[in-house]
């Protein structure tokens, strides 16, 4: 279903919102007033924008941006969990190794231990290793248990 331009421009400034401050807390209904809709049209029509519902994308922009503090700097992993916005480290634990399959710290060695293939462009090599989140980290955990539970 296409959707109008003025709207797909109202949610692209949401969309550059939560880019440019990831880090800040993006509730549907502040995104919904940036975009001057109802936050139920809101969230509906983010999803069928742009293929996932508001704060899952948001959830891959907050890990998106740990994993490069991680990779870049020395910063303690409880500087960085505060940094992309989370109010408790445990929380940002669980849903980091939720969605990239690893620990802060197990990211933080692999990440400094790959070395971009040569002739392979930065943006490119970063985009194949963005954090992929098509799935709900409830569902993914679900998934996991249910492998779990059918191994043993």
């Amino acid at each position: 279903m296409n959707q109008p331009p003025e709207l797909l421009r109202r949610l692209l400034r949401a969309k550059d919102c939560m880019d440019r401050a990831s880090h800040e807390q993006w509730p549907v209904e502040r995104l919904a007033r940036v975009s001057a809709v109802s936050p139920a049209h809101f969230a509906r029509s983010f999803k069928m924008a742009f293929g996932v519902p508001p704060h899952r994308y948001l959830l891959s922009r907050r890990i998106e941006r740990a994993v490069a503090l991680l990779r870049e700097s020395d910063l303690p992993i409880t500087d960085i969990a505060l940094q992309t916005g989370w109010i408790s480290l445990g929380t940002f634990g669980r849903i980091f190794r939720d969605i990239t399959g690893a620990s802060p710290g197990a990211v933080r060695r692999s990440e400094r231990a790959v070395r971009p293939a040569a002739g392979v462009p930065e943006c490119l090599s970063r985009a194949a290793r963005r954090p992929g989140l098509n799935t709900a980290v409830l569902e993914k955990r679900r998934r996991a248990m249910v492998a779990r539970v059918g191994t043993t």
